[in-house]
């Protein structure tokens, strides 16, 4: 598809009323043109938005990009429509799948490495999007204010990629993750990073490594291993997983058969 609608949330006094980013690539010189009266802020946003998808892992498509905020006469200021932009140029150029976006509204700045930064005026927004019956995706640092109406359905996120997370196809990549997946039953975080690292480096240029991990080692390591590259060569993302709260780590043998915990030495 080469035309899609993300629907976001404007700023007007106490009010939020709904705009529609509505992005159309078409053959032509590559450029990105945004109209729908905005601000200056708006227009900035062009250049993080490119930077944060090209730095999430995604490809900016080399067409003419041309992104209505509708309605046209509401003006539209700051950065809070960033993430609505981000996610009409992946859908429009077929990166992510439209339909399970219809129901969810999005608000949020993006930085330069595809991070979410915090924007006034959600808790409008979110009574909004709730009396509307759909989801809103706030940042992070916006969850508080944007679950104080009950009947609110909220999604916080601190990156652009969580919020793609979120995606039916992705969650179901995700669930079927399985830890006899790995190369014998444990995690050597650094040595499985290692090597993911130079299987990379054996494929096509410009392929990106997301590695997910919850930074556990076990066994805990008493020799540090050895890399043989250099910081920077392979682009992609170290992701965290789990929460902060110290938890004890299951140990198997090779057969599914638990053997305890692994245990600091």
């Amino acid at each position: 598809m080469s035309l899609s609608t993300i629907l976001t949330r404007a700023r007007l006094g106490i009010e939020a009323p709904l705009v529609q980013v509505e992005t159309h690539l078409s053959n032509g010189l590559p450029s990105l043109a945004i109209v729908g009266l905005p601000e200056a802020a708006v227009k900035e946003s062009k250049d993080r938005v490119r930077s944060a998808l090209l730095n999430a892992g995604f490809e900016f498509p080399a067409r003419r990009i041309t992104i209505n905020l509708a309605p046209a006469d509401l003006p539209k200021e700051g950065g809070r429509f960033d993430l609505a932009i981000a996610l009409g140029i992946l859908t429009a150029s077929g990166q992510l799948p439209a339909a399970a976006l219809a129901q969810c509204e999005f608000i949020g700045e993006l930085s330069l490495s595809g991070g979410l930064r915090p924007v006034s005026g959600v808790l409008p927004a979110s009574l909004a999007a709730s009396r509307a019956g759909r989801a809103l995706f706030v940042p992070q640092e916006n969850a508080i204010e944007a679950a104080l109406p009950q009947a609110a359905e909220v999604y916080a996120a601190a990156h652009l990629l969580e919020v793609c997370a979120h995606l039916p196809i992705i969650d179901d990549v995700l669930n079927h993750i399985d830890w006899r997946m790995a190369w014998s039953a444990d995690t050597h975080v650094e040595t499985g990073l290692y090597h993911a690292i130079r299987e990379v480096r054996k494929r096509d240029a410009g392929l990106r490594l997301v590695f997910l991990t919850d930074g556990q080692e076990t066994p805990p390591q008493t020799v540090q291993p050895q890399f043989d590259g250099s910081p920077g060569e392979v682009p992609g993302l170290l992701v965290g997983v789990g929460g902060t709260a110290p938890v004890t780590v299951p140990r198997y043998d090779r057969e599914n058969r638990p053997l305890g915990i692994w245990e600091n030495a």
